[in-house]
C-alpha cells in the first residue's frame, strides 16, 4: 500500500543537544571535518544509514541514544566547542571585511593590497547549486561551481547572496540495464526533510512570489533558505497547493521538459529571483545588492524585472533606455558554454506570449524586451531569443571561465560587436576554481597541516597565498607515497561496493559476483575519467584500438587500472550510446578486473574518486571544454593531470605535473576519424611510455618508493594548489568584476543614468556621418617605406565628427605587427588629442605621437570611438569608424 499522506516528524532534542540542531542546518558541515565528526559520533551506523547527512540523522536517532548524548560530557564538550567555532565563523573578521577596511593582512598575500569601496551585497543567480550531496540540486559542473563560489564566498567573507531553484525531483538517479544501457530514475525530495527552512513573513506565513502568465495564470513560487556558512541560498519551489496543475510541475526537475516548461524556470529564476531576494532583504534586514551576477544565461531575466523596478519606482519618470543603463552597470554575466548549441533559445512568439499586457512585466513594453534577445545580427536567425545574448545586453561586464574560454567567447559572440576585431569583444576571463575544503581529502589535509599547523593550513586552502602551500615541498617522500596508497586502497574499496550493488541492480545474484573482490589493485596506477557524456568530452576515445587498451591494463609488470563515471543527458540516446560501449568493453571477463563504469556519478562519489586516482584524465575535443574543474579537484590531492590543453591545462599546464595530449592540427583536425586516432594514439603512448614507466621506477635507493613520480606530486600541490582554489577565483570577481559593477551602480543614480541614455540615443543617431577623412604621418628617422627603432611618427588626422563634439569621440591609433595580409597583431592603441577647432561642415584634426618601439613589420591605423566617463570600455556601443582606405571587403573589421 502507499500513503496518501506524508509528513515530516521531526525528533525532540534534549535542551543540551540543542545546538546540533544549528549545527545540522548551516552547511558548513559539508566541509568542516570537525563538525562531521561531531554527527559520526552521535550514532556512526546512523551516520553511514543517513549517507552522511546530519538531518536525516537526527531524524533517525533514537531517544535513548539522544539521552545518552545528553548525559556525555566528553560529546557535550565537542558539541560546545563546535558550536563556538560555528559562530566564531559566521561572525568573526575575514579577507572581505578586512580589504574593506582598508587593511592589508595574511589573507592579503595573494590578493594586491588594500581593499577600496566593495559592494553591501552580491546576488548570485545560477539554475543549480552543487552543495552538498545531502542537497540534490545540481547536475554537473555549472552547479558544482556555483556551490564552490558560494562556500569560497562564505569562507572570505563576501557578502553574498545566492539564488537559485528548488528541484523536487532534483537531477535524475542513474543505473544500468542488463545491457549496459542508462536508466533514470526521478526520487522524490522532501524539503522538509532537507536542510532547508522557509522563508517566513512577520506572521509566520511562508512567503510567496508571484508572476503573471498568459490568459489570467499566476505562478506562485515559495521560497526556500538554505544557509550556506555566511551565505544565505533562496531556492524557488513552484509545488505549492496555490498553483494550478501545470503551474506546480514548473520546479519539477532539473534541465527537464519542453521550450515553455524551460522557459517558465528561468522567468522564475530571474523575475522571481529577484522578488526572492528584495523579501528577504526586508524580511532580515541584509543589505541589498549592489551587484548581480548571472551565472549562465538561464537567470538572464532578473535585468527585465530591475529595469520593471526602476521603472515603477520612478512613476513613469525613468524611461527604459535609462533603467536599462542603471542595471547593467551592476550586472555580472558569466558564460560557461563554449559552443552556440549549448545555450537557450526560444522561439520569439513564445517570448512574446510571456511578456506584455497579457503577461510578466507589464510596465515594459514586449518590443524591448524582444530587442534584448532576439538574435538581430549578422548569422543569427532573428526570430529565435537567445538567453546568452540577453545576458551579455544586460550586462556591463562579461566573462569566460578561463582565459582559453574567453577567447572562445570573443569570438563566439563577436558579431554584437560589428566593427572590433574578435580580442576587442569585452567579454574578459576569471579561470574557475574549486573549494579544497571540500575536495581534498582529509588525510591529505592532515599531511599539510602536520608541518604547518591546522590553522594556517585551513587559511590555505580557503584563501590561498603561495607562501603556506610552499612547506608541502618538505614533506618527506614516504609520508607522500603512504598518503597516496592508503586513498587509492580507499578508493578500490569504494569501487568494490559500487560496482556489486550496480550489478545486483542489473539483475545479476549475489553467487555471480565473486569476481568483485579482486577488482582493482591499491598498488596499481590508477587512471580516472569522471564528467558529463556530451559526444565532445569523448568518454570513449580510450577505446579507440581496444587490443592496445587491453595490453596497458594486462601489461604484466607495469599494468593499469581505469574507473570511469558519468551520466548522459536523459534526451541524449548518442551519450547513452557511448556509456553502453564503455560498458559492455569493462564487462569483459578479460578486463573488468582492471577497468569499471560506475553509475550515478555524484559528489559523493566524487569525494572517494578524485584523491583515489593517480591521473585525471581529460580527452574533450579542443576548445569545447570550458574550464574543466574535475582535474582541478584532483589536483589538489596530489593527482597528476593527464589532459588534452583545453580549459585550465592550457592556462596553468606544465611537465613539471602533468602531461599534455597532442592534438591534431590542420586537415587531420578536418577528418574527424584521423583526429580520433591521432589523439588516441598518443594518449596510448603517454601513458605506456612515459606515465608507466615513471610510476613503476622505484629508484634505486632501497626505499622502493616511485622519486620522480613523487616530485610530480610535490610540483602540483606546491604550483598548481594556489591557483585552482575557489577562494581565488572569487577573490578576482571581487576585484575585477565586482567592485567596478559596484562603483558603476553608485555613479547612475536616475539623473545620471537618464544623461547616460539620452547621451548614447544622440551618438547612435548622429554616427553615420562620423568619419576619418585623411592621416598623415611625419618622421624624421623614416626613409621610403622604413623607420628606425625608436623614432616617433607624428600623426595628424582629419575627422569629421557633424554634429558631434571632441569630448564625445576618442580618436586612436592603433599600432602593431602586420602580417602578409596586412592584419595588426599585438595591437596598442594611443589616443590623440584635438588640435584647433572645427570648420564649418563639422571637421577636426586630431594629433599625437606614436613611437616605433618595435623591430619587423609594423603598422597602424586609426579610428574613431563612442567616450563618455560612464561608458565601462570603448567598444559599449559597438560603433567605430575607420578611414575609407579600410573599408571595402574589410568594411567593420578593425585592424586591417
Amino acid at each position: 500500500m502507499k500513503a496518501i499522506r506524508r509528513f515530516t516528524v521531526r525528533p525532540v532534542l534534549p535542551e543540551p543537544l540543542g545546538p546540533l540542531n544549528d549545527l545540522a542546518r548551516n552547511l558548513r558541515w559539508s566541509w568542516h571535518t570537525p563538525t562531521r565528526e561531531l554527527f559520526e559520533a552521535v550514532d556512526p551506523e546512523g551516520w553511514r544509514a543517513a549517507g552522511h547527512d546530519p538531518v536525516r540523522l537526527l531524524g533517525a536517532v533514537s531517544a535513548g541514544r539522544l539521552a545518552e548524548l545528553a548525559a556525555d560530557r566528553d560529546f557535550l564538550a565537542g558539541l560546545d566547542a563546535a558550536a563556538a567555532d560555528l559562530d566564531a565563523y559566521l561572525n568573526g573578521e575575514r579577507w572581505y571585511q578586512r580589504r574593506d577596511a582598508g587593511l592589508t593582512g595574511p589573507a592579503d598575500e595573494a590578493a594586491g593590497g588594500p581593499g577600496g569601496e566593495l559592494p553591501a551585497a552580491v546576488a548570485y543567480f545560477s539554475p543549480e547549486f552543487g552543495i552538498t550531496a545531502a542537497l540534490p540540486q545540481y547536475s554537473g559542473g555549472l552547479g558544482i561551481l556555483a556551490g564552490d563560489h558560494l562556500k569560497a564566498a562564505s569562507d572570505l567573507g563576501a557578502p553574498l547572496i545566492g539564488v537559485g531553484l528548488l528541484y523536487r525531483h532534483g537531477y535524475f538517479r542513474q543505473s544500468l540495464s542488463r545491457d549496459g544501457w542508462q536508466q533514470e530514475t526521478y526520487p522524490v525530495l522532501d524539503p522538509h526533510e532537507l536542510p532547508l527552512t522557509w522563508l517566513r513573513a512577520p506572521d509566520g506565513t511562508p512567503v510567496l512570489v508571484e508572476l503573471a502568465l498568459p490568459a489570467g495564470r499566476v505562478l506562485r513560487a515559495r521560497v526556500w533558505q538554505a544557509q550556506v556558512g555566511r551565505v544565505p541560498l533562496l531556492l524557488l519551489d513552484s509545488d505549492v497547493e496555490e498553483n494550478g496543475p501545470t503551474e506546480r510541475e514548473v520546479t519539477d526537475r532539473l534541465y527537464g521538459g519542453g521550450s515553455e516548461h524551460r522557459l517558465l524556470q528561468e522567468m522564475l529564476l530571474g523575475i522571481g529571483g529577484v522578488r526572492a531576494v528584495r523579501a528577504y532583504c526586508r524580511l532580515t534586514g541584509h543589505p541589498e545588492p549592489e551587484v548581480f551576477h548571472t551565472n549562465e544565461g538561464h537567470a538572464g531575466f532578473l535585468g527585465l524585472e530591475r529595469i520593471r523596478e526602476l521603472i515603477a519606482a520612478d512613476a513613469g519618470g525613468t524611461g527604459f533606455e535609462a533603467a536599462l543603463e542603471a542595471v547593467r552597470a551592476g550586472t555580472v554575466f558569466t558564460t560557461h558554454t563554449p559552443v552556440p548549441a549549448g545555450i537557450d533559445r526560444f522561439d520569439r512568439g513564445l517570448v512574446e506570449r510571456h511578456f506584455g499586457e497579457d503577461g510578466e512585466l507589464p510596465g515594459v513594453d514586449v518590443e524591448r524586451v524582444l530587442g534584448l534577445g532576439l538574435e538581430t545580427y549578422q548569422g543569427g536567425d532573428p526570430h529565435l531569443f537567445n538567453m546568452a545574448v540577453m545576458g551579455l545586453r544586460l550586462a556591463g561586464r562579461a566573462n569566460g571561465v578561463s582565459t582559453l574560454h574567453g577567447a572562445v567567447s570573443r569570438e563566439m559572440f563577436a558579431a554584437l560587436w560589428p566593427g572590433f576585431d574578435a580580442d576587442e569583444v569585452p567579454i574578459t576571463s576569471v579561470t574557475n576554481g574549486v573549494h579544497a575544503p571540500t575536495w581534498v581529502a582529509p588525510e591529505v589535509a592532515a599531511l599539510g597541516a602536520g608541518k604547518i599547523g591546522a590553522e594556517r593550513a585551513e587559511q590555505a586552502l580557503s584563501v590561498g597565498g603561495s607562501g603556506r602551500w610552499d612547506a608541502v615541498g618538505e614533506i618527506p617522500d614516504e609520508d607522500v607515497w603512504r598518503v597516496r596508497r592508503a586513498l587509492r586502497g580507499q578508493l578500490v574499496e569504494e569501487v568494490r561496493g559500487r560496482l556489486r550493488a550496480s550489478w545486483r541492480q542489473r539483475g545479476a545474484a549475489a553467487a555471480e559476483l565473486g569476481w568483485i573482490d579482486s577488482v582493482l589493485d591499491p598498488d596499481v596506477l590508477t587512471i580516472g575519467f569522471a564528467r558529463r557524456v556530451p559526444s565532445y568530452k569523448r568518454l570513449t576515445l580510450m577505446l579507440r584500438d581496444r587490443e592496445r587498451l587491453t595490453r596497458l591494463l594486462l601489461d604484466p609488470e607495469r599494468p593499469v587500472q581505469i574507473v570511469v563515471a558519468g551520466k548522459a543527458h536523459p534526451a541524449d540516446d548518442g551519450g547513452k550510446r557511448l556509456i553502453q560501449e564503455l560498458v559492455h568493453f569493462a564487462d569483459d571477463p578479460r578486463v573488468r578486473e582492471r577497468i569499471v563504469f560506475l553509475p550515478d556519478y555524484g559528489m559523493g562519489m566524487a569525494q572517494k574518486l578524485y584523491p583515489g586516482c593517480d591521473v585525471w584524465l581529460n580527452n574533450p575535443l579542443r576548445p569545447l571544454e570550458a574550464c574543466g574543474t574535475s582535474g582541478m579537484k584532483a589536483a589538489l590531492n596530489g593527482c597528476l593531470n593527464l589532459s588534452v590543453l583545453d580549459g585550465w591545462w592550457d592556462e596553468w599546464y606544465e611537465p613539471d605535473f602533468g602531461w599534455a595530449i597532442p592534438t591534431a592540427d590542420g586537415s587531420a583536425a578536418a577528418d574527424e576519424n584521423r583526429r580520433d586516432e591521432l589523439e588516441a594514439n598518443a594518449l596510448y603512448e603517454l601513458i605506456e611510455n612515459r606515465i608507466a614507466p615513471r610510476f613503476y621506477d622505484r629508484g634505486g635507493d632501497g626505499a622502493g618508493l616511485p622519486g620522480r613520480w613523487i616530485e610530480m606530486v610535490r610540483r602540483t600541490l606546491v604550483t598548481l594548489g594556489p591557483k585552482v582554489l575557489a577562494g581565488r577565483m572569487v577573490r578576482e570577481y571581487v576585484e575585477r568584476l565586482y567592485v567596478p559593477a559596484a562603483l558603476a551602480h553608485r555613479r547612475l543614480d536616475p539623473e545620471a543614468a537618464a544623461e547616460l541614455a539620452a547621451w548614447k540615443y544622440r551618438v547612435r543617431t548622429l554616427w553615420p556621418y562620423v568619419s576619418v577623412d585623411h592621416v598623415e604621418a611625419a618622421s624624421a628617422g623614416a626613409a621610403g617605406g622604413s623607420a628606425e627603432l625608436g623614432a616617433t611618427l607624428s600623426l595628424r588626422v582629419g575627422v569629421g565628427l557633424g554634429e558631434l563634439r571632441p569630448e564625445d569621440v576618442e580618436v586612436q591609433a592603433v599600432a602593431g605587427r602586420v602580417g602578409s595580409d596586412d592584419a595588426l597583431a599585438d595591437a596598442q592603441a594611443f589616443p590623440l588629442k584635438p588640435a584647433g577647432g572645427a570648420d564649418g561642415e563639422g571637421r577636426w584634426v586630431f594629433e599625437g605621437p606614436l613611437a616605433l618601439d618595435r623591430t619587423g613589420p609594423f603598422g597602424y591605423t586609426v579610428r574613431v570611438l563612442p567616450a563618455h566617463p560612464l561608458l565601462a570600455n570603448g567598444a559599449d556601443l559597438g560603433l567605430v569608424a575607420l578611414p575609407a582606405e579600410a573599408a571595402g571587403e574589410h568594411a567593420g573589421v578593425l585592424l586591417r
